[in-house]
């Protein structure tokens, strides 16, 4: 992919979710996908909720004791989490330079963000980035949108349409890549990761894989998690 259509792509997705943040959020206070996550929480942590959106992962380990910080490049969504836990910390940040020194946080979740990071250019410098604010022996807890188990199908149905577009010359996008719509709103970019995929580009940049796995729930839903150690 161009860089600068990424470079754009990157900026497109930011708008988008500022012009849907209310909508998102209200859509987004279920906790059935991440209950499980909190088993890799213990107290006194320093925890990094990387593109937090409405906050929601504090509702699974408020009560650990814990030193978290949710940061997400959209200033709404962080408006409307700052409403949901005035007490917890929260802030504006870029996921490709994040404001954090080096080896500063012991676990990092990064829930349903990687996929909407286009080309693996800025895939790879996320992760990066993530290594790099990430303790020794720390551990990085990630998941993304696994469309290949969902239900509804027009999910595919749109990555066809972008495949055969892309053939044809006419989409500056990758294979693998495709546009979704939130309502009439707007398309949001998205990547479609294979699990192979992801578990090559996460130890690509150095991790350790400790776990991986494939959870499945109601309707359209389905994400593919990794638990890596640096």
């Amino acid at each position: 992919m161009d860089k600068d259509y990424a470079k754009y792509l990157l900026n497109k997705t930011l708008q988008d979710y500022n012009l849907i943040a209310e909508d998102y959020a209200r859509t987004r206070g279920f906790i059935w996908d991440i209950e499980s996550l909190a088993e890799y929480v213990l107290p006194g942590e320093r925890i990094l909720d990387l593109g937090c959106g409405n906050g929601r992962l504090l509702e699974i380990i408020k009560d650990k004791k814990i030193d978290y910080i949710g940061v997400d490049a959209s200033e709404k969504l962080i408006e409307i989490a700052k409403k949901n836990y005035p007490n917890s910390k929260f802030q504006v940040a870029d996921a490709l330079n994040l404001p954090f020194p080096d080896n500063y946080f012991d676990k990092i979740f990064s829930i349903r963000v990687l996929h909407h990071f286009p080309s693996e250019e800025f895939r790879f410098q996320f992760l990066k980035e993530a290594k790099r604010v990430l303790k020794p022996k720390g551990f990085l807890i990630l998941t993304v949108w696994n469309v290949w188990g969902c239900k509804d199908k027009k999910y595919l149905w749109l990555l066809i349409k972008s495949t055969f577009l892309k053939i044809i010359g006419k989409s500056k996008l990758n294979f693998g890549d495709t546009f979704i719509p939130w309502g009439k709103k707007v398309l949001r970019y998205q990547h479609y990761f294979t699990k192979n995929e992801l578990k090559n580009l996460v130890k690509k940049t150095g991790f350790k894989i400790k776990k991986v796995y494939t959870t499945f729930g109601p309707r359209q839903y389905s994400d593919i998690y990794i638990v890596a150690e640096k």
